[in-house]
């Protein structure tokens, strides 16, 4: 029977679950060098694991699972132990709920209220935007490497903004560009925090839970993971934080609501510590270098304020640190393989070219690998001075024992037994490995700083040779091969409609389009390697990023040139800085597609040694110029800077230290500001130069401007109109907006020119009295026919109109295809036109005795007496309308009938035309001395 029959397991505030050891386990598991943390044997804090606080209380590792499970005092002393019996026995700690600055507001920390079983926890509320963060350790070490294993994943949940995602799968699936940025804003400055020598796998995990539209949850997820990081187990040098700093006018905004960044000309994002700044990226409007460091500082000194609140947060409830998990290599170690391998490695260092030092290195690289760990054992051959050292680190059991068989001994002669050799490996391959990189870099930083010279054999202020040229590619609408070094980058651009636009998906729920957009690829031939192609990388979507906002503020405005633009650099050569060799390479290839630029700029990236005391120097920071890779790696700064001769449009730096200070960054960007312009003057001499005119392959787009309310006419229904029109004219799109924008994409001229006819013809406003000449009918009807007096724009010619004289049926003197001059004579409220032929047909001659002339009237004889033979005939005229239609005419009353038709036929003509009239007079024939009216009707009547 259980102990415990309730079932709730006591634990150890914040400790892992417990794993149960059996008799005769618990010494065996210990032995191995990658055991897991909590079956550690060493006492590592006060919150440890459940079988150590046991052990502490008198119980033997072998009788451990027993006692556990049936003696009732040992759980609860267990429990005791562990904090108590409060939150019902769990032993974890109890909520807290802080608020810290954040800029000219506070936001909501809150700990132990969820996540309680991961190593640090955090929710962060600014307003209503709420950020979740964890932070747990795998139990087992992982192998030893040149990286921390931290992961980091970010993710904007669409129920955080009350909405699903669209599609077929409404769970979340790919990671958004924009998501991908912001994990790589929290790792970089995590990252330089990191103890070197703990190989626990870290995750952190954050998730929007909450967006009000309002307050940005970056800045918010990156100062929620500090914390987090800062409460958990992770052993680290400082808690960090982030913060936003916009430019409104004159004034720095920290942490700017997204209506205030709209109107903001900067955007610059900073990450540190309470000393010291570990991150920067952002862009801005050709800012000057000084402005620039004056929002570092104010967004430095908001930080400060956070790690402060954050380090009394910590002393009140953060964990212990697992810093007894730290695993260095050896000390020995690093001078053992310096006096191997320094030599040659000064000598592999000063080759140029970067392919054969890389080769070079390896091969002294695995040389000391060999002699240092040859099967587990160290080879002593040839190191003067160190046998007794190494000598030393040898186990005494692992000797040589020579074994005399009983019969076999003759006088002066010993045979010796061989017995297998016990494997000892005092330097793994991993250890040697990690120093030799360390070893590397620490003689390459010395060489830089005591000679002055780089691998390459410049200056620390110089540029490495600059080529560039364009027009590389015929088809493509731009194109620039830019060359820097060894670092090249082949940029291509595409110009086309909105269709072309990249479409973005956020939590606002608000329609986003891209009119321009840089994809950045490195494939594995630009270092001569091997690799897998997929996805695009992390790496990849944050430089293309960075050069994708450095030149977004160069282009023109979407009225001046309305194309979508697509440009994609590919990193054909690699060497450092092939981020920023996009921004150059992408320039030329935009002006080359005839992109009218506001002006040319150019990136480059800067490095730092920032300790020189060490290799010689005088302590002063050594900034180095466009980096390579080497520099880059080896370095402790990598620091972008994308811009022209006077302002800077876009930024990045990550940190490998813990930090610099303002005025070291205040050097950077006054060098990085030589740099550029020394590079400007260098893409200047582009040959052959960039076109800067549209590519005859590019598209042709023209906008138009219409009356909002005549859109509809061009879509007509369903789309059919705007469809005919695109099929008829052969064009590519044709674009309508609400506000009576209308962008018609063609291929060439003569179609672009034949859909603007039409569409004009659409959305003119006709005027009454408007005279149209040689228009075609497009058909036939009962009662008229329709005219189309401009492309796509038809009217009604009613029968009536037709002609002079009395017409039947429109087909007996008209058929489709005929082309007539016509006058507009009404527009209704529909907008349907009325017109008219007979108004622009010459007016017969008429005389007062022969009324029959005039169309206008219904000539009726008068036989009230019979005429002699000869005579002239009496006649009475009638106007033509509707009304007389319905009536027989006799002579009594012609003339009171006729007076009256006559007013309501003037008042009632614009109504009655464009109905088809049913029933008409005919004109009279004279049969002896009796006139005869005559009525006919299309109806049969």
């Amino acid at each position: 029977m259980l102990a415990n029959p309730s079932g709730v397991r006591s634990t150890a505030c914040y400790a892992q679950p417990s794993h149960f050891a059996f008799s005769g386990r618990c010494k065996l598991l210990s032995s191995f060098p990658n055991r897991p943390r909590f079956l550690s044997p060493k006492k590592t804090s006060k919150f440890c694991s459940l079988s150590l606080l046991l052990s502490r209380n008198g119980v033997r590792c072998n009788s451990f699972a027993v006692k556990a499970l049936v003696e009732p005092e040992v759980s609860e002393s267990v429990a005791a132990a562990a904090g108590g019996a409060g939150a019902g026995g769990s032993g974890l700690l109890p909520p807290v709920s802080v608020k810290i600055p954040f800029g000219d507001r506070e936001i909501l920390i809150e700990t132990g209220h969820i996540g309680r079983q991961a190593s640090g926890s955090v929710v962060a509320t600014d307003g209503e935007t709420i950020v979740y963060t964890s932070v747990c350790l795998s139990d087992v070490p992982s192998e030893p490497s040149d990286f921390f294993p931290l992961s980091v994943t970010y993710q904007e949940r669409f129920s955080a903004a009350g909405r699903t995602s669209g599609g077929f799968f409404k769970r979340e699936g790919k990671t958004k560009d924009n998501e991908v940025l912001i994990c790589r804003m929290i790792d970089r400055p995590l990252r330089p925090t990191m103890l070197k020598g703990f190989y626990h796998e870290t995750q952190l995990l954050s998730w929007v839970l909450s967006y009000d539209g309002l307050h940005c949850p970056d800045a918010l997820a990156v100062t929620a993971a500090g914390i987090a990081v800062a409460l958990s187990e992770v052993p680290h040098s400082e808690a960090i934080a982030g913060v936003r700093i916009g430019l409104l006018g004159d004034k720095f905004v920290v942490n700017p609501t997204t209506k205030e960044m709209e109107g903001s000309t900067l955007d610059l994002f900073l990450a540190g510590t309470d000393n010291a700044i570990l991150m920067i990226e952002g862009y801005c409007d050709f800012l000057p270098e000084e402005k620039l460091l004056e929002a570092v500082q104010v967004g430095q000194g908001a930080v400060r304020q956070i790690c402060s609140a954050v380090k009394a947060l910590v002393t009140k409830c953060g964990k212990p640190k697992m810093l007894d998990a730290i695993r260095l290599p050896p000390p020995e170690l690093y001078r053992l393989v310096e006096k191997i391998a320094g030599d040659e490695l000064h000598n592999v260092l000063q080759i140029k070219s970067k392919i054969p030092r890389r080769k070079a290195i390896s091969l002294l690289e695995e040389k000391v690998i060999n002699r240092l760990t040859d099967k587990g054992y160290i080879s002593i051959e040839g190191l003067s001075g160190s046998g007794e050292t190494i000598q030393d680190l040898i186990d005494e059991e692992d000797e040589d024992e020579e074994i005399v068989v009983d019969g076999e001994v003759d006088e002066g002669d010993v045979h010796i037994k061989p017995v297998s050799r016990k494997s000892t490996p005092l330097f793994t391959e991993v250890d040697v490995k990690l120093v030799f990189k360390e070893v590397s870099s620490k003689i390459l930083r010395r060489r830089i700083v005591e000679g002055g010279k780089r691998s390459d054999g410049r200056s620390p202020e110089d540029i490495r040779p600059i080529t560039s040229s364009c027009g590389l590619l015929p088809r493509a609408h731009g194109s620039a091969l830019f060359t820097r070094g060894e670092t090249q980058s082949l940029a291509v651009v595409t110009l086309g409609d909105k269709q072309m636009a990249q479409k973005l998906d956020n939590l606002a729920n608000v329609e986003e389009f891209k009119r321009f957009y840089l994809q950045y690829s490195f494939p594995p031939s630009s270092v001569g390697e091997v690799g897998r192609m997929g996805a695009p990388s992390r790496r990849e979507i944050g430089h293309g990023t960075l050069a994708e906002r450095a030149l977004e503020r160069i282009l023109p405005t979407e009225d001046a040139f309305p194309y979508t633009i697509r440009v994609e650099s590919t990193i054909t050569e690699s060497n450092g800085s092939s981020s920023m060799a996009s921004v150059c390479g992408g320039c030329l290839a935009l002006q080359d597609a005839g992109v009218p630029l506001k002006c040319s700029i150019a990136g480059i990236a800067m490095g730092l040694v920032l300790d020189t005391h060490e290799f010689g120097g005088d302590g002063t920071p050594l900034i180095l110029s466009d980096i390579t890779g080497a520099e880059d790696a080896s370095g402790d700064m990598d620091f972008k800077v994308a811009g022209n001769e006077d302002g800077i449009t876009a930024f990045q730096m990550d940190i490998k230290v813990e930090g610099i200070t303002l005025p070291v960054m205040r050097e950077a960007l006054l060098q990085a500001r030589d740099g550029r312009r020394r590079i400007l003057a260098e893409m200047m001499k582009c040959s052959p130069p960039p076109a800067k005119s549209l590519s005859k392959y590019a598209p042709l787009i023209h906008i138009m401007k219409v009356a909002p309310e005549k859109v509809n006419m061009i879509i007509g229904s369903g789309g059919k109109k705007v469809k005919s029109i695109i099929e008829e004219t052969g064009v590519e799109a044709i674009d309508t907006q609400d506000d009576g924008i209308v962008k018609i994409t063609a291929k060439d001229l003569s179609s672009l020119e034949k859909s603007k006819s039409i569409i004009s013809s659409l959305t003119m406003v006709p005027t009454v009295g408007d005279i149209y000449r040689n228009c075609e009918i497009k058909s036939i009807v009962p009662y008229g026919v329709f005219v189309e007096i401009a492309p796509g724009r038809e009217g009604l010619c009613h029968i009536s109109e037709l002609t002079s004289d009395w017409l039947a049926k429109a087909e007996d003197a008209f058929k489709v295809g005929d082309r007539v001059d016509v006058k507009l004579i009404e527009v209704n409220d529909k907008g349907q036109l009325r017109l008219s032929r007979r108004a622009l047909l010459p007016v017969p001659e008429t005389s007062p005795e022969d009324p029959s002339s005039n169309p206008d009237v219904v000539v009726i004889a008068d036989s009230g007496k019979a005429s002699d033979e000869g005579a002239p005939q009496k006649y009475v005229s009638v106007p033509k309308a509707e009304g007389l239609a319905e009536e027989k005419i006799d002579r009594a009353k012609v003339k009171s009938s006729a007076t009256k038709v006559a007013s309501s036929s003037k008042s009632n003509s614009a109504e009655t035309t464009l109905l088809p009239r049913k029933k008409v007079f005919k004109r009279v024939k004279k049969s002896g001395s009796k006139a005869v009216t005559g009525v006919s009707s299309n109806d049969g009547e």
